[in-house]
């Protein structure tokens, strides 16, 4: 077998992940309007623009993946992901449903709300890993890289969406109804999962009855490359990626309304889809790319905490939008495409566990600085916390010998595109060895997030 020319829509070739991915796209854009919803209600009808109280709200739904974490990845990886996906889509389109009655007969309050984030939070935590593995069923392994990065576009299409359908539902019949709408796009999914050919799924290999999450963790380990982009993520992940809080306060410092936060979630999403759309084209996922979008990340935070005028803010959101994507696509891709595919589901969880688990931490000191020094501040924390995280990835790549590795392998990307696929094991496998593309052996499985 030759290695053959990347294409950006490559894994639409493949019918069950093209019913994955139309499902998808439209339980997405229900997503969004939901997380829109559930941040201005908290905001402006469960508190006087209380954005501490936003805060604790996140930090409530994103607790469990780090809490969970030594049960979601093993389930993941012990028990059918397309059985486990019907029953969490099934669980978070009911709570969607009942928030949204609550709403609309007025019997919701604050310390309702944090439970219901709660329970978000617990059935997202299972659901979490599961939908991120299950990619890898639906594709061959070659591909797992160009799946996830076309499933960033489903969701960032639907980011561009459902915040502003949402904003504008807010304003015309209230933030109930965006919860009930939201409740039926889960169908989309469910018919999705349903439609899936299962003699079409990439085998999986079988899990060791006496395999734990440790195992996991002792992968992670041996494996300093996964370290560092973990430490990359969980900074990122706890100070920079509180979005609802920094968009929602600032909508508010431009006296802007509903419609105007829903637009401004829809701008960053513009941002979003193009990098995850340029990481499509990529034929594998690099750590440099991790870093530089860092980079990006930090200075594009930093114009905008300046910016004067509401128009020229969400010129800026376009570019953290586009860096956050570009960051996120291409570590889930590295994660998922170097890891062994019996470790897959609990190696996920662990990296959803850390991207997701450091919100609990950061979204309350990212709210309180918005309550005391205001927004903008507020974003200068995400992009220092950015900066961090860039410096470290830097530093270990030069330390690591990889960029330099880099260059005196540069050849090999003009002799490998007539070479044979070298199979390489994980623990060897390093996302600078240019012009190869690493395969499993053939009884080995070739791999989302419901924000």
């Amino acid at each position: 077998m030759t290695r053959t020319q990347p294409a950006m829509f490559r894994s639409f070739s493949v019918f069950n992940y093209r019913v994955w991915f139309i499902g998808a796209l439209v339980s997405n854009i229900g997503a969004w309007m939901q997380a829109t919803a559930l941040s201005w209600v908290v905001l402006t009808q469960l508190t006087d623009n209380d954005a501490t109280a936003m805060g604790i709200t996140m930090a409530l739904q994103f607790a469990p993946p780090l809490l969970l974490v030594g049960l979601t990845g093993w389930v993941a990886d012990r028990f059918d992901r397309r059985r486990l996906l019907f029953v969490t889509q099934g669980l978070l389109m009911g709570l969607g449903i009942v928030i949204g009655a609550l709403l609309l007969t007025g019997s919701m309050n604050l310390l309702t709300m944090y439970a219901f984030a709660f329970g978000l939070g617990v059935v997202s935590a299972f659901d979490n890993p599961a939908r991120q593995a299950f990619v890898s069923d639906l594709v061959a392994h070659e591909n797992a890289s160009n799946a996830v990065a076309l499933n960033a576009a489903s969701f960032n299409t639907a980011r561009m969406i459902g915040p502003a359908v949402a904003g504008f539902v807010i304003v015309a019949v209230g933030t109930g109804w965006v919860f009930l709408l939201n409740g039926a796009t889960f169908l989309a999914m469910l018919i999705a999962l349903a439609l899936i050919r299962v003699d079409e799924l990439t085998p999986r290999p079988k899990m060791r009855s006496a395999a734990k999450m440790a195992d996991g963790l002792r992968y992670v380990k041996g494996r300093p490359d996964l370290v560092v982009i973990f430490i990359m993520v969980f900074l990122l992940g706890a100070f920079g990626m509180n979005f609802p809080i920094l968009a929602s306060t600032m909508a508010l410092e431009f006296g802007q309304e509903a419609d105007g936060y829903g637009i401004l979630s829809s701008i960053l999403a513009i941002g979003s889809l193009a990098g995850a759309l340029l990481a499509a084209r990529r034929d594998r996922a690099r750590l440099r790319v991790v870093i530089i979008g860092l980079g990006l990340f930090a200075a594009a935070s930093v114009l905008s905490a300046v910016m004067p005028l509401y128009g020229l803010y969400a010129v800026t959101l376009v570019f953290i939008g586009f860096s956050t994507v570009t960051i996120l696509t291409t570590a889930n891709g590295y994660v998922q495409t170097t890891t062994e595919p019996t470790l897959r589901g609990r190696v996920l969880a662990l990296y959803m566990a850390i991207l997701m688990g450091g919100t609990p931490f950061g979204a309350p000191i990212i709210g309180w600085a918005a309550d005391a020094f205001g927004p903008r501040a507020a974003i200068l924390v995400g992009a220092g916390a950015a900066l961090l995280a860039f410096g470290i990835g830097l530093t270990w790549l030069i330390v690591s010998g990889r960029l330099r590795r880099h260059e005196n392998r540069r050849f090999a990307l003009t002799i490998a595109e007539t070479r044979p696929i070298t199979v390489v094991a994980p623990e060897e496998f390093s996302d600078e060895v240019a012009g190869t593309t690493p395969i499993r052996v053939p009884d080995e499985a070739g791999s989302r997030s419901r924000s």
